[in-house]
């Protein structure tokens, strides 16, 4: 069973991730560590008792489609009032509505946990958080005064509707359609598909922000307006009125996070009301909701990521416990009689020591993405260099961890063996949940486009040289350090750093010729490398912080661990991004 590591995550927010800084320079206002370690203890207690064990019931059942009405699996409506009622839903929410405007660090850490109890219940709350996040910034204080009261409580729940049939990641190729209404209301009808919690019981009403297109509207992207749509409509007081034209038509069957239902809604079919059309309202300016969206989806890819990090922490933590219990055979130099707990194992224990590598490495990259995010926001100057950093680090904030979440699901299913292939373990769910992440909220695919063509090139390249010099001071502080128990760690993360700076600086010159093709041939190893190395240099920092609480051995340990056995890949990763364009666009013809 899950156990949420508080001490751990409390330690990577504090002294890798930056919150301990932040909260001496008073940059969170009056938040101290003892508030932190508060919430964090509440919110370990919360999922451990409460969310882990609706999991395996939500895989097991599933959401179901019923007379019109998306039914959850035993338990979960009771236990999304109770995360609501202890206040999770409004945690980085804004005052004035109810929220407690907490930094965004704590609300990831929150994440992770629910993630790791049952991620096809962590996406409930996040799609929320992402529509209370875009009507704060983008919409009129008429509507915010009649909907983010509801979020924030979590009495309503939100959704994010971008994907029809035929566009996915292309949303300029969008058809839903929106019509202008006198009285300043729009209505909009059409199809999306893969709409994340887009039907149920558990909140009173639910708010989707939908993307469509006007009849008048440019073609592309440039074209493309966004919209709320209740599914109750509301009265000017804030009560519920008659049911909006909108429905579920159907459930997807999927591998896994089988507990969250995935609709496909229509809108404006007519079947609610005398008039077709579902009664909208515009957000933002017409023909530029796609920037408002983004503040929804730049949300949602970090949130992503975390769900990464949830799975790493849950496959970990249940093969661990697994390879102690489990013998087999004599280890080497075993005593005594009877077969050895497969921990001992050298092969067992170098999987598991991958796991929680890359666990912690995710896990700091991650919270290190919403530290960015928190000091954009909060720090009294230099914004645009926390703004810039924000941008570069959510690309790998949300491809690293979720690859990382499916190898390590995977490597935990090893661990355990024929038994890791039996649903009774529940080793399996893990994978088939993790499988997810890397595809929805942009592919890892466009994770990795995004970085190399819109990031690296920030103020000309100097920002993510000046992050690469940030790192390599790591690695000579790891140097300095003198301690024995670091072997060759400061050797192989300078390596690893000087494999990443002269990726970085061919996929610069290459996009400044003009050589797209050869750029872009090489931006997913590329993405790769960056979060091995980020997860070498984080290691590093954590087994450098100066606390004593008596876990410094087994940081150091780890850390050496990752260094000499997982950052010789990053020789090859950056062979691969300078040299594998040519054999990639010769090989092409293989494909036919």
């Amino acid at each position: 069973m899950y156990k949420a590591p508080v001490d751990e995550i409390a330690f990577t927010l504090k002294h890798v991730a930056g919150m301990g800084e932040a909260i001496g320079q008073g940059v969170l206002g009056d938040l101290s560590e003892d508030l932190v370690d508060a919430i964090l203890s509440e919110a370990g207690r919360f999922a451990t008792e409460e969310v882990a064990p609706v999991a395996e019931v939500g895989d097991r059942q599933g959401a179901r489609l019923e007379n019109g009405k998306v039914i959850l699996p035993d338990g979960w409506e009771e236990l999304y009032r109770s995360l609501t009622a202890g206040g999770w839903n409004g945690l980085t929410a804004p005052e004035a509505y109810g929220g407690q405007n907490l930094p965004h660090m704590l609300n990831v850490a929150t994440l992770e946990m629910w993630n790791s109890g049952a991620m096809a219940f962590g996406l409930a709350p996040t799609l929320t958080m992402g529509t209370i996040e875009a009507l704060d910034k983008h919409a009129t204080d008429e509507i915010k005064d009649l909907y983010l009261h509801k979020l924030v409580s979590g009495e309503w729940s939100g959704t994010m509707n971008l994907t029809e049939p035929h566009a996915g990641t292309d949303l300029g190729a969008l058809k839903t359609r929106a019509e202008r209404r006198d009285d300043g209301s729009y209505r909009i009808f059409g199809q999306k598909i893969f709409i994340t919690w887009g039907e149920h019981e558990a909140s009173e009403n639910i708010v989707h922000m939908v993307l469509a297109r006007l009849s008048d509207a440019p073609s592309g992207t440039r074209g493309i307006s966004l919209f709320l749509v209740p599914k109750y409509l509301v009265n000017t007081d804030g009560s519920l009125g008659a049911r909006n034209d909108l429905f579920c038509h159907s459930l997807e069957h999927k591998l896994g996070i089988h507990g969250s239902p995935t609709c496909t809604m229509i809108y404006g079919d007519g079947r609610f009301g005398d008039e077709k059309g579902a009664v909208a309202w515009l957000i933002g300016e017409e023909n530029k909701g796609l920037a408002c969206m983004f503040t929804m989806m730049n949300n949602a890819r970090l949130a992503v990521g975390i769900q990464g990090v949830g799975i790493c922490e849950a496959a970990t933590q249940k093969a661990i416990q697994y390879a102690n219990e489990r013998t087999q055979g004599r280890a080497p130099g075993a005593t005594g009689s009877g077969m050895s707990p497969i921990i001992e194992h050298p092969d067992i224990a170098r999987m598991l020591l991958t796991m929680k590598a890359l666990t912690q490495g995710a896990r700091a990259i991650a919270y290190s993405c919403a530290h960015a995010i928190d000091m954009s926001h909060r720090a009294s100057g230099d914004r645009e260099h926390w703004q810039e950093r924000a941008a570069l680090l959510t690309p790998i904030a949300k491809s690293f961890p979720t690859d990382a979440g499916v190898d390590v699901a995977s490597l935990g299913i090893q661990v355990h063996g024929g038994m890791g292939f039996i649903e009774e373990t529940g080793a399996a769910r893990l994978l088939r949940d993790a499988r997810i992440a890397p595809i929805y909220e942009g592919t890892n695919g466009v994770q990795a486009i995004d970085l190399v063509t819109r990031k690296l090139p920030l103020s000309n390249g100097a920002h993510v040289r000046g992050f690469i010099a940030e790192l390599k001071a790591i690695a000579e502080a790891t140097r300095a350090s003198n301690s024995d128990g670091f072997g060759e760690t400061a050797d192989r993360l300078t390596e690893a750093l000087g494999h990443l700076e002269t990726a970085t600086e061919w996929l610069l010159a290459e996009q400044a010729a003009g050589h797209m093709a050869e750029a872009l041939a090489g931006a997913t190893p590329y993405q790769r490398l960056f979060g091995l190395t980020l997860t070498g240099a984080y290691l590093a920092k954590g087994a450098l912080a100066p606390v004593a609480d008596g876990a410094t051995d087994k940081r150091i340990a780890l850390c050496r661990f990752a260094a000499e056995n997982m950052l010789a890949e990053s020789a090859a990763l950056a062979d691969r991004v300078v040299k594998g364009a040519e054999s990639l666009k010769a090989a092409r013809s293989a494909l036919a």
